[in-house]
């Protein structure tokens, strides 16, 4: 499956933060970043009932992290 696609899946670059950065980094902030850097997100189905909803904003030193892994993946 992963020979298909473009890039890496988000599991694939939890994996690769947590073990050359040794942080934890949510799918929420793979998706911010990845928008911050004006790479393709996928459709939200998962959206807040109510519109205002505070959602977590990525910390700098996880978004080094997920910048990292998104060079070493292409």
């Amino acid at each position: 499956m992963s020979r298909f696609q473009k890039g890496a899946t988000y599991e694939q670059i939890k994996a690769y933060v947590l073990e050359k950065h040794g942080l934890k980094v949510s799918s929420l902030y793979i998706s911010q970043i990845k928008r911050k850097c004006g790479l393709d997100v996928g459709q939200n189905y998962n959206l807040p009932k109510k519109e205002d909803a505070k959602v977590p904003q990525c910390p700098p030193e996880r978004e080094a992290a997920i910048v990292d892994a998104f060079t070493h993946f292409q």
